[in-house]
């Protein structure tokens, strides 16, 4: 007599959206608000820190860059050893690095340590993302996975937002210091959160067989009435692996081609976003602009980002990644575009903020789903780290171009239609993929398996 199976793959596609999904949803969506927070806090205080160590204009940008360096370190070397060791370990891990490398930068006497505790700040940033990234989306049922994996990006977005308001707020008051001091300990926080909370992925208990008591624990937690004893064979699809080189399998069965397309959207999206993000307050501060009103266009544009990706992901789902992702991109291209035609015209200037955080950072939103949701799970740390750690390449040159830019001492409007450049470039990649028609976007995302 055979013994039962259960394929624990179709079982999360088909599950319920219940309290078990809700929560890994929402502390996955805590951990990218911590990381927003701490990525983009520098950007926001660099006008008042510049003005307080007499920097130069430009003065910061290997400061951007070296965090974003280490940034890329994490995603490509510590993100993947999540499918080796789980998700949640290096998910606490990595929140005790970049929480205690933040708080410490409130500490920072000089541009060399602030480069330093930026870089290992940025170590543990880069290994976190891909592994909520890839919680998230193994939990997620199949027919809404595209938009739950935006909105759990989302707090990205929204931990970034959260950094520009409290330093508009306390920063001529407590000074930069803390900002730092305040993302740090929020960080540190959500510890014992995920310690205690946070369950480990089912699709990899079951993929290497770590612990068949726990991952049966976690599936009558899901649905109380799952039916499973020792004799029932538990098992998640996966593809064969040839090598055992995960990043090998990146290119095999016919993925090398998207995987290439994925990661040439990864580089122009976040060289884009972290060139805008890291110089927007500082360049509208030089072009005439007021320090305050300068960080509140950045809130602004992180703002757009926070709405956009409802939209963004409910057309992810329902019309696929090409449509979705190539409209965002444009849009947010030809709004970034405009920033610098109307920059003397604040409330035009918020508007077009908005809408290019709406399609620039949205669009990068969608691209982590569609990156999560290419690769099976044997690999899927490893697709979406390499895939951002791809990105933090285009991420660090992004703030040195920006500070060349200024340096240069180019005008406002001609500064913005450059910077517009990288986002329509990623918009013609995602149409390249479309064309490709490869792994999720022959269909929508939705209907791809764990």
């Amino acid at each position: 007599m055979k013994a039962p199976i259960f394929d624990i793959g179709q079982f999360l596609d088909e599950c319920a959206f219940g309290k078990v999904q809700r929560r890994v949803l929402w502390i996955c969506a805590l951990i990218g608000a911590a990381e927003g927070f701490d990525a983009q806090a520098v950007s926001y205080i660099a006008p008042t820190l510049s003005a307080d160590w007499k920097l130069p204009p430009g003065a910061l940008g290997p400061v951007f860059s070296l965090g974003l360096f280490g940034l890329m370190l994490g995603a490509l070397c510590v993100a993947p050893l999540a499918d080796r060791v789980g998700r949640r370990p290096l998910l606490i891990g990595n929140l005790i690095i970049f929480g205690t490398g933040t708080l410490f930068t409130a500490l920072a006497p000089n541009l060399t340590a602030l480069m330093a505790l930026r870089f290992l700040t940025g170590l543990g940033l880069g290994g976190a993302m891909p592994n909520a990234v890839s919680l998230t989306s193994e939990y997620m049922p199949s027919r809404r996975r595209g938009f739950l994996v935006m909105l759990m990006f989302n707090g990205f977005n929204a931990g970034s937002m959260l950094g520009g308001i409290l330093s508009a707020r306390f920063v001529g008051s407590l000074g930069w210091q803390a900002v730092f001091a305040a993302g740090g300990l929020l960080s540190l926080l959500l510890v014992p959160i995920v310690f205690f909370l946070l369950p480990e992925s089912a699709a990899f208990l079951a993929l290497n067989a770590t612990s068949r008591e726990r991952l049966i624990r976690i599936l009558r937690r899901l649905d109380p009435s799952v039916r499973v004893d020792d004799g029932t064979l538990m098992y998640v699809a996966r593809a064969p692996m040839a090598a055992k080189i995960a990043v090998r399998q990146l290119f095999a069965q016919g993925r090398g081609a998207m995987t290439l397309l994925i990661w040439t959207v990864f580089f122009l999206s976040l060289l884009d976003i972290y060139l805008l993000v890291s110089w927007l307050p500082t360049a509208l501060n030089a072009g005439g602009a007021s320090v305050r009103n300068a960080i509140v266009a950045g809130i602004v544009l992180q703002l757009g980002s926070v709405v956009g990706c409802f939209p963004i992901g409910w057309a992810l789902d329902r019309f696929g990644a090409p449509v979705a992702m190539t409209c965002a991109y444009l849009g947010g291209g030809a709004c970034i575009a405009a920033i610098g035609a109307f920059s003397g015209n604040l409330p035009l200037t918020l508007g077009i903020a908005f809408a290019a955080g709406f399609g620039l950072i949205g669009g990068q939103a969608a691209a982590n789903a569609l990156a999560a949701m290419s690769y099976p799970t044997e690999v899927r740390s490893t697709g979406v780290g390499w895939a951002l750690g791809i990105g933090r390449i285009g991420s660090i040159l992004g703030p040195l171009i920006g500070a060349g830019l200024l340096m240069a001492g180019i005008s406002t409007a001609k500064l913005f239609m450059i910077v517009a450049i990288p986002a329509v470039l990623a918009g013609l990649a995602v149409a390249a993929l479309g064309a490709l028609g490869a792994g999720p976007l022959r269909r929508k995302l939705s209907q791809e398996p764990v």
